[in-house]
């Protein structure tokens, strides 16, 4: 195996790519969320159908109920929560071994003054909104009033979050983050918020935009994951995109946020060329935040068309002893009159040279069985969880 620095000594190495949002169908439980007619990627592919020959080829799209070819590169599979809730930070933590019991406090009615006051303090105004939105409307909304007062609009959705955003030319991204990291240190005890999200946008009235500048401020995780056992092992854990904010910091030697999710496959790939991390964790959040959440499926669409491309890029990279895993953190059905996540099984693919073609894994009872097949491989146990390897290797 070769890197730009020369040859480099073969080891084991995971690469495991989260496509925020794509659930495959209603989980066991979905109709306690109200989400029993979800089924993101099928609905996605009914609307706007799409060729993806080379996630087809993973076994993606045998996971959905019409029949499908079998896998030709990879073993597939779907998993279903364990955990109580529907969000990024219970979908990733659970992917990493730690079940969240007890779900996060979510305000459909907006947030109470204890928990509005104290930033408004911090802040120095009244903030503007407080109530569940789409991110987009609400800054169309209320983006004009902003700028011309600079008081901040604070809103949250269906999800465990308390959003903060503001103009880039109000309030400069690293001041926002300042408020945020404020925000965080005081969302404690029953207001536990799952995250804090920084929301940045420019342009002008109208026109306003989301930047790439938006950072996450998780609650730390409540328990050890299986990335808290890896850097104890001495291992190094690389994170792609908002991996870092998600799990606090925790449990992560490197990262780097990114633009796209292109950019992230992008450097995901240029990672395993270097051959320094052990593993590679990148979350893909396109999928969720320009498109489910905006209920738009031919953008999920193309994105999905746009990771299809870059697939075989990636495998290319691996080497002889690398595991490659697709996997989800929830749905985002596009197709429904929420904008919310849905409650769905999600992905569990798998590939890479020793590891078998055509392999089915049935449905894994929680995403924990991804840290237990990749840290069986790597030698360092999960938490949690019942792995695959068995199943998969050649």
């Amino acid at each position: 195996m070769y890197g730009r620095a020369g040859p480099l000594k073969v080891k084991r190495r995971v690469v495991i790519f989260v496509c925020d949002g794509l659930g495959v169908g209603a989980a066991p439980d979905a109709r306690a969320y109200g989400d029993d007619r979800a089924n993101t990627l099928g609905h996605v592919l009914e609307r706007v159908p799409t060729p993806l020959p080379n996630l087809e080829s993973l076994g993606l799209l045998a996971l959905l109920e019409t029949p499908q070819p079998a896998a030709e590169t990879g073993a597939r599979g779907k998993a279903w929560e364990l955990s109580a809730g529907k969000d990024t930070t219970t979908g990733h933590w659970e992917m990493m071994g730690l079940v969240v019991e007890q779900p996060f406090p979510v305000y459909p009615d907006g947030f109470p003054p204890e928990i509005v006051e104290p930033l408004e303090k911090f802040a120095g105004g009244r903030v503007l909104g407080n109530r569940p939105a789409s991110g987009t409307e609400i800054i169309r909304e209320l983006g004009q009033e902003h700028v011309a007062t600079g008081r901040l609009i604070l809103y949250t959705s269906g999800d465990s979050v308390y959003q903060i955003a503001a103009h880039e030319s109000i309030w400069p991204p690293e001041r926002l983050w300042e408020v945020c990291r404020f925000a965080r240190s005081f969302l404690t005890g029953k207001h536990s918020i799952g995250r804090v999200i920084a929301r940045p946008f420019t342009g002008p009235p109208g026109a306003f935009v989301r930047t790439a500048n938006r950072r996450d401020f998780t609650v730390e995780p409540a328990g050890e994951t299986w990335l808290d056992r890896l850097v104890a092992a001495g291992k190094n854990v690389f994170g792609v995109g908002k991996i870092v904010d998600i799990f606090s910091g925790r449990g992560i030697t490197s990262s780097l946020h990114t633009g796209s999710d292109a950019e992230g496959v992008r450097v995901s790939i240029e990672a395993l060329r270097s051959g320094d991390a052990d593993l590679v964790f990148t979350n893909l959040v396109d999928f969720d935040s320009k498109y489910g959440h905006r209920n738009d499926p031919a953008g999920f669409a193309k994105n999905l068309a746009g990771l299809d491309a870059l697939v075989p890029e990636a495998l290319a990279a691996l080497g002889p002893d690398d595991l490659f895993v697709l996997t989800a953190d929830h749905g985002c059905e596009t197709t429904d009159v929420s904008t919310d996540h849905t409650r769905e099984h999600v992905p569990f693919l798998a590939a890479g040279p020793a590891f078998r073609r055509d392999v089915d894994l049935g449905v894994r009872r929680g995403f924990c069985d991804l840290a237990a097949t990749a840290g069986e491989w790597l030698g360092v146990a999960s938490p949690r969880g019942e792995s695959a390897l068995s199943e998969i290797l050649a």
